[in-house]
């Protein structure tokens, strides 16, 4: 009988070590856990968001490096941050924006077009303010919706949703050899979705549960696991990836 002990497994290094990540939208929700899981992976962290005092709790629960308040919708604010920034990154993710659904009787086109900006215009200007401060083996990562098929009330939305893989995939070649990448999501269980169906959250989630294949309702976590993956895996680019937990198959 061989009694012999193996020797213990030495813990994998960690994937990001030296690296800096930007989270645009970095104090809550996918944000904040993109960042929380690229420190736990080595990485140095940079948080991004509107509200100074929300960012300020976010860094000090991640250890982040540093935050910027500002409007990142904002074309020249964006170019400044950029500019400003002492040395390049490696990955900058943006999750911030949200989805706008009505009916086209009662359209917001003031509302419609910050949508628009959101989801189109500022992919397009970060790029044109983040190349030559991302390092050539970088990510820029943005954040996309899954509902493809249309449907009352997606005349904005849907739009928008088959608007950006095509999007991603052009800058994708614009950008090289920096990547560029789409997370599509279906529902994740975030505060903002907590705001936005208020009451009607757990029911939400109890339909989820029940219908969808996986069995259980997509967290933040789940994303931001496929956001590191993607800054991670070095010959990934110009891809949509969705994450939904088999929502689109219902």
């Amino acid at each position: 009988m061989n009694t012999a002990r193996s020797a213990p497994t030495a813990p994998p290094e960690p994937r990001m070590s030296g690296q800096t990540v930007v989270v645009l939208g970095g104090s809550a929700g996918i944000g904040l856990e993109t960042a929380r899981q690229a420190r736990g992976e080595g990485a140095d962290v940079l948080l991004v968001g509107r509200d100074p005092d929300r960012l300020g709790h976010a860094a000090a629960e991640v250890g982040a490096r540093g935050t910027a308040a500002f409007d990142a919708t904002d074309p020249e604010q964006l170019r400044r941050f950029f500019a400003e920034l002492p040395e390049p990154v490696d990955h900058v993710m943006v999750t911030a924006g949200g989805n706008y659904y009505t009916r086209l009787a009662d359209l917001d086109f003031d509302r419609a077009r910050r949508q628009v900006e959101d989801h189109i215009w500022l992919p397009l200007h970060l790029a044109r303010a983040a190349v030559g401060r991302i390092r050539p083996a970088g990510t820029l990562l943005f954040m996309g919706g899954v509902q493809r098929r249309p449907g009352l009330g997606m005349i904005v939305s849907g739009a928008l949703t088959a608007a950006l893989p095509a999007l991603i995939a052009n800058l994708a070649l614009e950008v090289a050899p920096v990547r560029a990448n789409l997370i599509a999501a279906g529902f994740v269980d975030t505060p903002l979705s907590a705001r936005l169906l208020g009451d009607d959250l757990e029911q939400r989630r109890e339909q989820l549960r029940a219908t969808l294949p996986v069995g259980r309702v997509v967290a933040p976590g789940d994303v931001a696991a496929l956001a590191v993956h993607l800054m991670t895996n070095p010959v990934l680019t110009g891809g949509t990836y969705d994450i939904d937990g088999g929502q689109q198959l219902l």
